[in-house]
């Protein structure tokens, strides 16, 4: 059974730093692209980074040079280090697997974990 499972997610701070993590289980996910995805209440869900099996990063542009994504292949675990947070960055923060590659749409990724719930009071 494929499992996605995020942790890391809290109340923060403007200005704070969140880690999110995403342990995956259930297949080889070391050539897969994964992802991280926000999703607001109200609002559509989002693409926020992505990493390919070896290493290329993309990032949106409301997150570049604030989050980092990163990942440990051995450890079948992605993560995404949040600095400077927001408080438009509240929203629950999903992780995402794709064997076909990255892409910034949601709909094209195959596995999902539940999520993880990141609020940033102002």
């Amino acid at each position: 059974q494929v499992q996605l499972v995020e942790s890391g997610g809290g109340l923060v701070q403007a200005g704070g730093s969140l880690r999110l993590s995403c342990a995956a289980s259930g297949r080889t996910f070391s050539r897969d692209a994964m992802g991280w995805f926000r999703q607001a209440p109200g609002k559509e869900r989002e693409f926020v980074a992505s990493i390919t099996w070896n290493g290329a990063t993309y990032y949106a542009d409301s997150v570049k040079g604030r989050f980092t994504i990163s990942r440990n292949n051995a450890e079948n675990t992605v993560y995404l280090q949040m600095n400077s947070l927001k408080p438009e960055d509240t929203a629950v923060y999903y992780c995402a697997s794709n064997p076909r590659g990255v892409t910034s749409i949601p709909e094209f990724w195959g596995y999902w974990g539940q999520g993880t719930q990141v609020t940033v009071s102002s």
